[in-house]
């Protein structure tokens, strides 16, 4: 479990390379300058931004890699509904430069800063898709994520268009991923698990794949 910053920093570090760390850091300094003008994140937690959502967001990838192909781990469209600061999805972009990444955002302010840092970190794989997920054109996913987007039910509904029924989902649910799993179908709960976060004990990750033709909702 991680405890601190440095512990967040060396984890996230083995799992990128030394340019995309540099990337990272500039995006946490950005972060915390544009914090100050519009409200991307909670202001108590850039003091622990590595942990908070650097980390946080880094894990997903190892949750990937364990549940899909190396191929699809690595080079399959990453869709990230709700994207907000950029989390996770824009972490997933700087961390993997090379596989595509689309970042779902419909806040104008937030659109602006997406692409702002789509520029300035040079990621040419990365896609701000500036619109609601209902008027986001259709295209396969290989990964769904979404972080404080939705309910579970309305996700895997609003999402399931894309879904190919191999999508792997990435779901971090804060404290209530067991409960918001627990309220679910049963051929639902069949196909999805809890992994705990390795930066909150409490917090849980939804992960799994929903089979073609089955909705989020009874």
């Amino acid at each position: 479990m991680i405890r601190d910053e440095t512990e967040a920093r060396q984890y996230v570090a083995n799992l990128c390379d030394a340019e995309a760390l540099e990337r990272l850091n500039a995006f946490v300094s950005a972060l915390r300058e544009e914090n100050s003008r519009q409200n991307l994140v909670a202001k108590p937690t850039l003091e622990i931004a590595w942990q908070r959502h650097i980390a946080d967001s880094a894990q997903l990838l190892e949750f990937v890699s364990r549940g899909t192909s190396e191929r699809i781990a690595e080079t399959g469209l990453w869709l990230d509904l709700g994207t907000g600061a950029g989390l996770p999805g824009l972490i997933i972009a700087i961390m993997r430069p090379q596989r595509p990444v689309m970042l779902v955002e419909s806040r104008r302010k937030r659109i602006d800063w997406l692409e702002r840092m789509r520029t300035e970190l040079a990621l040419p794989k990365c896609e701000v898709a500036g619109s609601r997920l209902e008027l986001v054109e259709t295209v396969p996913a290989s990964v769904i994520s979404a972080r404080a987007f939705a309910p579970l039910p309305s996700i895997l509904d609003l999402s399931a268009r894309f879904s190919t029924g191999q999508t792997m989902f990435v779901l971090p649910k804060g404290r209530s991923a067991a409960q918001e799993l627990d309220g679910m179908p049963r051929k639902v709960r069949k196909m999805f698990h809890v992994e705990q976060s390795v930066t909150d004990d409490e917090a849980g990750i939804l992960v799994g794949k929903l089979a073609k033709g089955i909705r989020g909702k009874a």
